[in-house]
């Protein structure tokens, strides 16, 4: 008998052992996937129905990840990345996909907890540190538990008396379980608010009011908020306008609830130092139905019929494209944008070709995009109004046409850009070899890399690459060999793992010899480099 419980023994060490060296451990092969693209939404006090930041708890959702992750349903990714690149992508691999499963399938071993990477470490408040302005709801607002969506504008003054350059805008939610998505605009008429005061409650109903508010979509538009990315920091040079006495209106999409659930958002404003040249200002050109042939009047989608439209912006003056935030309603289906230049040569933007209403956002390229006059931005978007389209919110299908109801349809589509400057064809944002693909493959330090250029002169834009073990918030400044401090390029801003690029412009430099230093609560790094005559 002690035998053959020796034996059994042994047979059950031995199942274990070689489930762990033949599979996936959460430890050693999930976690890493699950802290990185994942726990950004599911978290506690952000938008997932769920929390996934320790083993426990993504083992209790394995089955529910393993079908969500197979459909591609989770994390929501819209853009095909095989069609172009933008930065911030967070998408799956068919390898991590497969991780995944065959970690379900194989019972969820922990693994050793010594192989286990660290949870970001997000901060309470802002990802990008201390808000140079914070404007608030002036009241809470009630979205009722109806089950439905609600898609509701809000006037904030922003009270400046003078003209400011925006590096970045966050939206603080005040109840992230509810707050789906928000776009932002700028309104220097006072139109909105004068309207909105004539309103019985705060704010007011995107799709029911009598306002037109389809001429807030020819406003200057900012970066909007998408729940689990971290909000656009202009580079070094470049940022928007927000002049004085302008009104920040915000479009703000509540998911469904089926209790009322109430909300008092916030929205940090970063603005440039006073230190800081930004002598680019970022622009935004609306492509709408009056760029695809026959304007507005052909913008029609009859009952039962998919159709396509293919709008044009022809470039009359050097400019170098930064991003796009494609949009459309429920009855859209895929958006194709594309750069023909005047060589006859072809850059791919975007592909999206499962549109998701749910899912939108402004996408930003990981280097400029450089098109030449003559340079002609094609916008193919499809659309499928017939009843085998499950989205088709009438049964049955109806005649639609232009406008802001989520029953009628859009073809909406901003593009950022900036003036041509020497040189742009050199910028990089983001290094697009570094992406999801590679995030397992990244070393356990967090750390400065080269400075490239290095020496610099003139005013070259310096690139500041580093390297982040875990997500962290940390503090990047410059440093002359006296140890003072010259410049603070970031303030405590968070950054996830991985590889990324900050960018300083040398003009603000005399010749000599600097430091750049990578602080945090795990890391303290340097790198040197030098300024000459140019």
């Amino acid at each position: 008998m002690k035998t053959f419980k020796s034996f059994i023994l042994v047979a059950i060490t031995s199942i274990s052992i070689s489930s762990l060296v033949n599979g996936q451990t959460f430890t050693e092969d999930i976690a890493d996937i699950v802290y990185n693209q994942c726990s950004t939404c599911h978290r506690p006090g952000e938008i997932g129905p769920m929390n996934l930041t320790n083993y426990e708890e993504i083992k209790s959702y394995g089955q529910t990840i393993k079908a969500v992750t197979s459909l591609r349903y989770m994390p929501p990714w819209q853009p095909d990345s095989e069609y172009s690149r933008v930065m911030d992508e967070n998408y799956l691999t068919d390898d991590q996909i497969e991780t995944i499963a065959n970690w379900v399938d194989n019972g969820m071993p922990e693994g050793p907890t010594s192989a286990e990477p660290p949870f970001p470490d997000y901060p309470e408040g802002s990802l990008l540190g201390e808000p140079d302005l914070v404007l608030h709801f002036a009241e809470e607002h009630i979205h009722k538990g109806d089950n439905k969506d609600e898609y509701r504008y809000f006037v904030l003054p922003t009270g400046l008396t003078e003209d400011k350059i925006v590096k970045a805008i966050e939206l603080r939610p005040g109840n992230s379980k509810i707050v789906h998505h928000s776009l932002f605009f700028e309104d220097r008429s006072g139109t909105v608010a004068t309207y909105d005061a004539q309103t019985p409650e705060y704010g007011f109903d995107a799709f029911s009011s009598a306002f037109d508010i389809s001429q807030v979509l020819t406003y200057d538009q900012y970066p909007g908020y998408v729940p689990g990315t971290k909000p656009r920091y202009y580079p070094e040079g470049l940022g928007q306008m927000m002049h004085a006495g302008s009104d920040l209106v915000m479009q703000m999409h509540y998911a469904p609830s089926s209790v009322d659930e109430s909300d008092q958002s916030s929205v940090n404003i970063f603005f440039a130092d006073e230190g800081e040249d930004v002598d680019r200002i970022v622009k935004d050109r609306i492509m709408l139905p009056n760029d695809i042939p026959g304007g507005f009047f052909n913008f029609i989608l009859q009952p039962e019929q998919t159709k396509s439209f293919h709008g044009t912006w022809f470039i009359n003056q050097p400019i170098s494209l930064m991003g796009l935030s494609p949009h459309m309603h429920l009855l859209g289906t895929d958006w194709e944008v594309y750069l023909e230049k005047p060589d006859g040569t072809r850059e791919n933007l975007i592909s999206i070709p499962e549109w998701d209403f749910n899912w939108q956002g402004a996408y930003y390229f990981p280097k400029f995009v450089v098109a030449p006059v003559g340079s002609v931005v094609h916008a193919i978007a499809g659309y499928d109004n017939t009843s085998e389209n499950f989205n088709n919110p009438n049964n049955p299908p109806k005649f639609v046409t232009w406008g802001e109801g989520t029953s009628d349809e859009m073809y909406y589509l901003p593009l950022f850009y900036v003036a041509y400057e020497d040189g742009d064809e050199d910028v990089v944002f983001e290094d697009v070899t570094t992406s999801v693909t590679d995030i397992t493959n990244i070393t356990n330090l967090s750390r400065v890399l080269p400075i490239q250029p290095n020496p610099v002169s003139g005013e070259q834009l310096i690139s500041i690459p580093f390297n982040l073990d875990r997500g962290q918030v940390i503090d990047i400044s410059i440093f002359d060999l006296n140890g003072q401090l010259i410049k603070k390029i970031r303030s405590g801003e968070f950054f996830s793992k991985g590889y990324h690029i900050a960018h300083f412009d040398s003009g603000q430099l005399s010749e000599g010899s600097y430091l750049v230093n990578l602080k945090s609560k795990y890391a303290n790094s340097s790198q040197k480099f030098v300024k000459v005559k140019g």
